[in-house]
């Protein structure tokens, strides 16, 4: 049924799962998340299926994250209304996201072969559907990003974990900014596996069919150009080592002048100037504080959405990037020294009874 949202099919012995919402670039909803996993917990224990491949329709990319304009009702009602956990807990929003989450750990765990063509825009909600697959496959228009700070939220969907992975603070920057990156990037980054040029994507897919994942990698995976940004990590470890935002500007700022980086360290610079300060500073503490697990990430980012989908700044920064469109979102509070240690550990306090994410092994 081609309508669907998500095409589920079988070729070969290979389950088929392709993102079909083209005209918003596969943004993810609730029906999508169902359908994906459903077919994936049949999938699990099937004999009769030996790997399953993600992909996007249309020719944008693979995933642009969640149904932001959603998640805006939430937030602008929640905000306005002074709302507590408990209300939040009850929004679409946390609803959509316990499903997600749930999702993201069980592709994580998957016990088969699970490519996902990491093709064209990836950036959200669709880093938690490709990121976490054993099986990732990069291509010379892939552009992936955790955006999330721009809008007044967080890395979710385990992007913290992820991030906070990479060497060199590499992941911090990239949390803080919400830089994209390309498929070379994410090669040298270790957040993606192989690389395929886009045009032999439908080949790689019939191959993994006609022979065996192992096979179709041998075949079309080519060895990626360099990365732009892995030659960049000498200043970005320096700069993005710091404790707290204000020394990271600081830092991104003191760049010397006659580095060749200098203009990419003022634009660092500027970007965290013009973004959340409280989300900014939260996100530092996800990173500086990694936890030894997806689950565990996923756990507390369960936490911190709550709190940022009730809070001034999400309602805010969805505004301002994606209802208006104005792009200048009025921060609270404004400065980045203005945002406490209170404030932060407010985001991380632990849920009231019942609230808490669970995730279920499948």
């Amino acid at each position: 049924m081609t309508d669907k949202p998500v095409l589920v099919s079988v070729d070969g012995g290979v389950g088929r799962l392709v993102l079909n919402r083209p005209k918003a670039i596969n943004a993810l909803n609730d029906e999508m998340v169902d359908l994906m996993a459903t077919a994936l917990r049949a999938w699990r224990d099937d004999d009769a299926i030996t790997a399953v491949v993600l992909s996007g329709a249309g020719e944008r990319g693979l995933c642009a994250g969640g149904d932001i304009v959603s998640i805006h009702r939430d937030a602008k009602a929640l905000s306005e209304a002074g709302a507590d956990d408990a209300a939040a807990a009850a929004c679409p929003s946390a609803v959509f996201w316990r499903e997600e989450y749930q999702l993201n750990s069980e592709i994580a765990k998957f016990p088969k072969p699970y490519v996902a063509l990491m093709d064209g825009i990836v950036m959200g909600g669709g880093v938690g559907v490709s990121a976490h697959a054993n099986t990732r496959i990069v291509t010379d228009t892939t552009r992936l990003a955790m955006p999330e700070t721009g809008i007044g939220f967080v890395p979710d969907v385990g992007g913290t974990h992820l991030l906070s992975q990479i060497a060199d603070h590499l992941g911090v920057y990239l949390g803080l900014t919400a830089a994209s990156i390309n498929g070379a990037d994410a090669i040298a980054l270790g957040v993606a596996d192989h690389y395929i040029p886009s045009a032999d994507l439908d080949a790689f897919v019939a191959a993994i069919a006609a022979t065996s994942v192992d096979e179709a990698i041998a075949q079309y995976a080519q060895t990626p150009p360099e990365s732009a940004l892995f030659a960049q990590r000498d200043w970005i470890r320096e700069a993005f080592a710091a404790d707290t935002v204000a020394e990271i500007v600081r830092r991104c700022e003191a760049v010397d002048p006659s580095s060749p980086h200098k203009a990419a360290a003022d634009k660092a610079a500027s970007t965290l100037r013009s973004k959340s300060p409280t989300t900014l500073a939260v996100t530092l503490r996800t990173l500086r504080e990694p936890l030894p697990t997806l689950d565990e990430a996923l756990h507390r980012e369960y936490r911190v959405s709550l709190r940022c989908v009730r809070g001034h700044d999400m309602a805010e920064g969805i505004r301002a990037q994606v209802i208006d469109k104005d792009r200048n979102p009025s921060w609270n509070p404004a400065s980045i020294d203005a945002v406490t240690a209170a404030d932060v550990d407010a985001y991380f306090a632990p849920l009231p009874d019942g609230l808490e994410l669970t995730i279920v092994e499948p």
